[in-house]
């Protein structure tokens, strides 16, 4: 897996961006950013420490797909980190096997940065190589959505 970083600077507070972007009061505005990945994303679970969380979307035939992950840590308005450690497909978890072992262990990291009422949001990423070029192309884009969320 390779790492990548993205970062954005959004005109508001880190408390505002965090709940906009996990849809802590609201699911819609995570799924309104998180659309630019697939038109039906949205999470199962919750954001606690520990947690299990199913990152899903489904496919033209209807099945559901994604990651199977766990919220390895959640700091309110600073940090959260995510590790993958599954795949869901056609609508069964899979949890082992050479389809799981590219994406296993991957993290996905958001830091929430505040100053003067400007949050810069940082993301790092484990990422496979068949996927590099799909998400340096997509998250710029689902993060740029964020902003406009953010800022209306």
């Amino acid at each position: 897996m390779q790492k990548i970083q993205f970062k954005i600077h959004i005109n508001a507070f880190a408390d505002k961006v965090y709940e906009t972007m996990l849809g802590m009061s609201n699911k819609a505005t995570y799924e309104t950013w998180t659309a630019l990945f697939n038109p039906s994303s949205t999470y199962e679970g919750n954001w606690y420490k520990g947690s299990k969380m199913l990152f899903v979307g489904t496919d033209e035939h209807g099945n559901k797909g994604g990651m199977v992950s766990e919220i390895a840590d959640c700091i309110p308005n600073r940090f959260v980190s995510i590790r993958h450690y599954g795949i869901i497909k056609d609508n069964t978890e899979i949890t082992e096997g050479p389809e799981v072992e590219k994406w296993a262990n991957g993290f996905e990291n958001y830091t929430f940065e505040e100053k003067n009422g400007t949050t810069t949001v940082i993301v790092d990423l484990d990422v496979t190589e068949d996927f590099l070029d799909y998400m340096n192309q997509t998250f710029p884009k689902a993060l740029e959505k964020l902003k406009e969320i953010c800022e209306q």
